[in-house]
């Protein structure tokens, strides 16, 4: 708070610390689609044991960040491959290059391969480099896998109450609530790690995790997936938008979007796409399904206690039929579907 104070009161000039975080990103063997934020913050540090307070603390401190914009960062990747980028006006980095060395050589049984991001910006004379390097890794699909899977995050492996009035239960369970006692759908882990082995039990089929969440709890999310022995999969969130924001505003919702790229990424690999019936995820689905019609395997749609989506998304589905589209009540109905279909 001093520390927001000072910059608010134009006496923060200097940068007291840098924090790169890498999110967990895709690519192939050739290609890079590698995100991060760089930050003068301090680690987040979520505890098991917190109590209320600790939890309200570390909620405001995932929103009361620091930007370094205009601060170089050089990509370092096994192979001798180095290449270079800037932050823009929020801290946000990105890469995405053409590479010419097979860099699949060099990733571990999954597909992930690890870097280090090295910070070139502007540094001060007490500026703390939190790490040198700081590192991450980033998915390669196994050209052996049978299919991706694309889900959502929100109300479809995790409850968060996004349908709720006027979202209050969302709000309580994302900012009050602490990532270790947030609760999986049941069933939901175990439904994801068969997808991910497949028919063959191999772990070589890739997951992606979506969600409308912003960047700001990329840290807390990471936490809840690990906690609950969900598969490593790459996590695509958004920027988190204000009232005041003046930027355009994207023409294609974030999902479609994160989407469209993906299959454009991975042109021949088929997908099932995963969410629930309380937003936006059946619309999305069935025109990517439409656009895509030889590549989306199945639609799995969670279904949600809400009578006037579910009848919106019934409309939707029911007429539906370049792709099978499930409304499921629980992972193990989605099991029996997906070990009928062979997908497991």
């Amino acid at each position: 708070m001093k520390k927001r104070i000072r910059k608010l009161a134009g006496r923060y000039k200097l940068i007291e610390q840098i924090l790169i975080t890498a999110y967990r990103s895709y690519g192939t063997h050739s290609r890079l689609y590698i995100k991060g934020r760089v930050l003068d913050n301090e680690p987040l540090k979520i505890t098991q044991d917190a109590n209320i307070f600790k939890t309200i603390k570390t909620t405001y401190k995932q929103f009361d960040t620091f930007e370094i914009p205009e601060a170089q960062i050089d990509l370092s990747l096994p192979g001798k491959v180095h290449t270079s980028t800037e932050t823009n006006a929020e801290g946000f980095f990105l890469f995405e290059d053409d590479i010419k060395e097979n860099l699949a050589e060099y990733a571990d049984e999954e597909g992930w391969l690890d870097y280090k991001l090295y910070y070139k910006g502007p540094m001060g004379k007490k500026t703390e480099l939190l790490e040198d390097p700081f590192t991450g890794s980033f998915l390669i699909p196994h050209p052996e896998a049978e299919y991706g899977v694309i889900s959502d995050i929100d109300d479809t492996i995790l409850q968060t109450g996004v349908t709720s009035f006027l979202k209050l239960r969302l709000l309580k369970n994302s900012l009050l609530t602490n990532a270790y006692d947030r609760i999986p759908l049941k069933g939901a882990a175990e439904f994801y790690q068969k997808l991910h082995e497949g028919r063959d039990g191999t772990p070589n089929n890739p997951i992606f995790y979506l969600s409308n969440s912003p960047w700001n709890l990329y840290e807390y999310l990471k936490l809840f997936l690990d906690h609950n022995a969900f598969p490593k999969g790459p996590i695509l969130l958004r920027k988190f938008r204000t009232p005041f924001d003046g930027s355009i505003k994207p023409e294609k919702p974030h999902k479609q979007k994160e989407i469209t790229n993906i299959l454009q990424t991975y042109p021949a690999m088929n997908f099932i796409l995963i969410g629930d019936s309380g937003e936006h995820d059946a619309s999305i689905y069935t025109e990517i399904a439409a656009q895509y019609p030889e590549r989306i395997l199945a639609i799995y749609l969670r279904s949600v206690k809400h009578k006037k989506q579910m009848n919106r998304v019934r409309s939707i589905v029911d007429n539906f039929e370049t792709t099978p589209v499930l409304m499921v009540e629980s992972s193990q109905e989605a099991i029996a579907h997906a070990k009928e279909h062979e997908f497991i």
